[in-house]
């Protein structure tokens, strides 16, 4: 039986996108749901290929005229980081009929190579958009249904499709399968990496110090790894879209690429897969339980800006006085904090952070929220108010 399609919130901007521009490129992590999509909104007028099959893959690699007059435009080509070598080729494509538009649509799963070679040969040419796995939105939940039972059934699953659509799935099956996969395909192209097991290691680590500031000589001394590699393997999550780094939000803003960051998985499943938790009764119990619901809420805001075609603007903030928001948000001008705190009950004392930074940024800061599982809606400052989780997500971040 055919599974459903999902419809995805970036639909409308990528289609417009692929009106606009002569080509589109859509990057994100492995099974986050990019060939569905496309193939949903192209097939009737595209061809479609994979570079993922090796005989075509060499086709292109050596022959790139040859394998455009077997596969001719308008063309959605799959994992094209495979073949970087096509880009000199189609930038010389689309200038020969630069008028035309929407002619080749791209996928690929490692962001930032890709992005080396889009800069060097479709600069101006071509609209970049990510896609992550699934939003609650996209899976179907609201305000109204979003009680704890259903939130930690969400989070212990995560977005990726498979995984959100089928009932019948062993979990643990599947993400140890997803990164074996991930750990020979990705890993292995980004980087040799002669033992793996060192990497996974890795893995397991970071993801136990998930929402923590990334202190990368730390983890070089807990692996008995080289700081350079630590710093290459960080890389490599973040190229992969498994990762984000959450920089510290300053006023001088070139302080921001300077000073260490926080370090958030973009995928909630994935994460309790890597910390060991197996059931729903696990997730708000133990020492990342805060930081779990913090991962929910930071892949909801960042989802909600690649959905509509933007660049995540999203920081941290703490003062030397220990005074801290979780998160700083930027967008069209306004700046949002967001504080997270894992309690159903609220009270002014932890608006304090929020109600500090409102006060130092107050020309440039409307309101500040305080998101937490307390079905109160309190103003806890002159511009902080306390949402529960499900009308900051589904009511707040999507305006």
């Amino acid at each position: 039986m055919a599974v459903k399609y999902i419809h995805r919130e970036m639909e409308k901007p990528l289609l417009a996108a692929a009106r606009q521009f002569p080509s589109v490129i859509v990057t994100g992590p492995r099974q986050s749901g990019k060939t569905t999509l496309l193939k949903h909104l192209f097939s009737g007028k595209y061809r479609y290929v994979s570079l993922d099959n090796p005989d075509i893959r060499l086709l292109a690699a050596k022959e790139p005229a040859l394998f455009f007059e077997s596969f001719p435009p308008p063309l959605i080509i799959d994992e094209i980081q495979y073949v970087p070598q096509l880009f000199q080729q189609i930038k010389i494509m689309i200038d020969n009929q630069r008028e035309m538009r929407g002619r080749f649509i791209f996928t690929g799963s490692q962001i930032f190579p890709l992005m080396a070679h889009v800069g060097e040969s479709l600069a101006g040419r071509i609209a970049v958009f990510t896609l992550l796995p699934f939003s609650l939105r996209e899976q179907g939940c609201e305000v109204e249904s979003m009680d704890l039972q259903l939130l930690q059934k969400k989070i212990l699953k995560g977005g990726f499709p498979d995984v959100a659509l089928r009932k019948d799935l062993n979990l643990e099956t599947w993400f140890t399968g997803y990164l074996q996969t991930y750990l020979e395909r990705d890993v292995r192209q980004l980087r040799q990496i002669g033992d793996l097991g060192d990497f996974q290691r890795f893995l397991q680590l970071t993801a136990a110090q998930n929402g923590q500031v990334l202190h990368l000589s730390n983890l070089s001394r807990d692996l008995g790894v080289a700081v350079n590699t630590v710093k290459a393997w960080v890389t490599i999550l973040e190229a992969s879209g498994q990762i984000i780094l959450v920089k510290p939000f300053y006023r001088n803003k070139g302080k921001r690429i300077i000073k260490s960051p926080k370090l958030y998985f973009l995928d909630t499943g994935l994460l309790c897969h890597l910390n060991g938790i197996t059931s729903e009764k696990q997730i708000f119990k133990g020492p990342l339980s805060g930081q779990v619901l913090e991962t929910v809420v930071l892949e909801e805001i960042v989802k909600n800006f690649h959905n509509t075609g933007k660049i995540p603007r999203v920081y941290w903030w703490r003062t030397s006085h220990g005074d801290e928001v979780d998160f700083i948000v930027e967008d069209r001008g306004r700046i949002i904090p967001v504080e997270v705190k894992l309690s159903s009950s609220v009270n002014s004392g932890m608006a304090k952070g929020l109600n500090q930074f409102c006060e130092l940024f107050q020309d440039e800061v409307e309101r500040a929220f305080l998101v937490s599982l307390s079905r109160e809606s309190l103003k806890l400052g002159l511009r902080t108010v306390s949402l529960h989780f499900s009308d900051f997500v589904f009511k707040t971040i999507s305006k």
